[in-house]
């Protein structure tokens, strides 16, 4: 999870999403609406028997304020919750496990801010069943065979590799830009990602308040996906004075055409 605004856990219950599925939250920066919500979703997770361990990323400042109110609201929720510090200001891998690297992007905010780039590791290739089942390879021989392994019939035959299996999926990529001004220069640390989550809080006809506020515009985020040469690009962050965000749309795809905005509950494909 990315960010843990108010009601969180509310949100999970809507979208169907078991709670134990969820290890990991990355906090971008201690701005309420991305991180109130923390607090509310550890204690729920307690109520509800949850004995994984939670693991949370988030600049230093947040672990003491943490663990004071999990000492006022739930000194014991029955499972372990592990903070681990992150510099915003530094680019750097945070998390690796055998299928997923998550690494920091360095934002501007008026507090120390980072995003995070989510990439998915090689994926091993698709067995080509039309072969195997020709040759009789049992089921049990497919993870050799992805791993590279060639198949030797009871003749003799070498059934090379490359005939045995179908080329892997793309890797897929995901960038979460959170609250920035914009950074001419980020594109270069996203060069090719296939999806880019940026904020846009204001169109250009609020040009200034972005720039007082340290925020975007969506034609300021389309830029940032155009030079990267993502695949999509999506919205959100909104300001309160557009009643409809269709606006924001409408100058973000004049510059990159394949432009979503993000909504209560919508879902993408990366």
């Amino acid at each position: 999870m990315v960010d843990c605004g108010e009601g969180t856990q509310m949100q999970l219950r809507r979208c169907h999403i078991r709670f134990t599925k969820l290890s990991c939250v990355f906090i971008s920066h201690l701005h309420g609406d991305h991180c109130f919500g923390l607090i509310g979703m550890i204690s729920t997770f307690g109520m509800l028997g949850r004995t994984a361990p939670l693991h949370v990323y988030a600049e230093p400042r947040l672990e003491d304020m943490l663990n004071r109110q999990m000492e006022l609201f739930c000194q014991d929720p029955g499972y372990e919750v592990v903070f681990h510090p992150i510099d915003p200001t530094k680019q750097e891998t945070i998390y690796d496990d055998h299928s997923l690297t998550v690494s920091t992007l360095p934002l501007s905010h008026r507090m120390p801010t980072c995003g995070f780039v989510f990439r998915e590791k090689p994926l091993l290739p698709h067995i080509n069943r039309a072969v195997t089942d020709f040759y009789g390879i049992p089921v049990s021989q497919f993870d050799n065979i992805k791993q590279g392994s060639d198949w030797v019939t009871a003749d003799g035959q070498v059934i090379s590799n490359s005939r045995l299996v179908n080329a892997a999926d793309k890797p897929r990529s995901y960038a979460y830009c959170s609250d920035t001004i914009y950074l001419p220069q980020l594109h270069q640390q996203l060069k090719g990602v296939d999806t880019i989550y940026h904020e846009s809080t204001y169109g250009e006809d609020n040009m200034q308040l972005a720039q007082k506020y340290f925020h975007s515009t969506a034609r300021q985020a389309a830029m940032v996906a155009r030079d990267a040469e993502a695949r999509q690009l999506i919205l959100g962050h909104y300001s309160s004075r557009y009643n409809d965000e269709q606006i924001l749309l409408a100058e973000a795809q004049q510059v990159f055409p394949n432009t979503k905005l993000a909504d209560e509950l919508a879902v993408f494909n990366v």
